[in-house]
């Protein structure tokens, strides 16, 4: 375990793994850097795997309160990249993890190679059908695991999984914590600035996501100049999970971007 300096003082806990191009991972909210578990082993199969603990979450420190925004998020996604000695890495952020990857993308161009999104939005947008399902956001605050794994989960990976499950959904986080990073991802707003991303963008979305329904990932692809949309049939919140076969269609794109 390593610790970075962010720019607050606040230590920020980061791991890597692998060798090869840079790729840092960016979890959701509340979501520790080891809720990645096997995704991050798959990716970490071809890649430098960088992974680390958003502030209040996991073994990193809490750090000032007026920093719990996705783009000053992202000024700690950066000051890890640099205490890993990545000057540029491909970027893969998941739901809010997402929304920080879009400002490490805008404020920072030239440290992000490409860049994956996955379930993730620009900001509320005013068109109700691109709005979270009441019942999902009820059970997102409510925190209860049962309620949750079928939003993000197909309940044949859970069965198959049940660790890597308990991992995602119980990440160590004071309440403080969890309703700054809500409210950090609920107030990202991100949609005028999209324009400005240069890296070659890949967008995976689950075509039964009811926390960030499917008309987000279409407002992405609209907004990111040359972005690629990629739906994933049948698949909820947590497809960066349990739809392996989406590692596989990240290779294949940077091998083309890259080419």
């Amino acid at each position: 375990m390593n610790f970075a300096e962010a720019a607050d003082g606040t230590e920020l806990a980061w791991a890597s793994k692998g060798e090869g191009e840079p790729m840092l991972l960016i979890a959701g909210q509340a979501t520790s850097m080891d809720g990645w578990g096997p995704t991050a082993e798959l990716l970490s199969r071809s890649y430098r795997v960088i992974r680390f603990d958003h502030r209040g979450i996991g073994r990193s420190g809490k750090g000032d309160a007026e920093r719990y925004t996705t783009r000053l998020l992202a000024e700690d996604a950066a000051v890890v990249l640099k205490a890993a000695g990545a000057d540029s890495a491909h970027v893969y952020g998941h739901s809010m993890g997402g929304r920080i990857g879009q400002w490490l993308a805008i404020d920072h161009p030239q440290k992000v190679r490409t860049l994956i999104l996955a379930a993730t939005s620009g900001g509320i947008w005013p068109d109700a059908g691109a709005q979270p399902k009441k019942a999902a956001l009820e059970a997102l605050v409510s925190g209860d695991m049962s309620r949750l794994e079928e939003l993000f989960f197909d309940a044949e990976w859970v069965r198959a999984h049940p660790e890597a499950t308990h991992t995602f959904f119980n990440s160590r986080a004071s309440a403080w914590a969890k309703a700054r990073h809500f409210r950090a991802s609920r107030e990202h707003d991100a949609w005028s600035s999209l324009n400005a991303i240069q890296a070659p963008t890949l967008i995976l979305h689950g075509t039964r996501d009811a926390l960030t329904p499917l008309p987000n990932a279409l407002l992405l692809r609209e907004h990111i100049r040359g972005s690629v949309l990629v739906r994933v049939p049948g698949a909820g919140h947590g497809l960066h999970l349990d739809h392996p076969e989406t590692v596989d269609w990240i290779r294949q794109f940077i091998a083309r971007k890259a080419s």
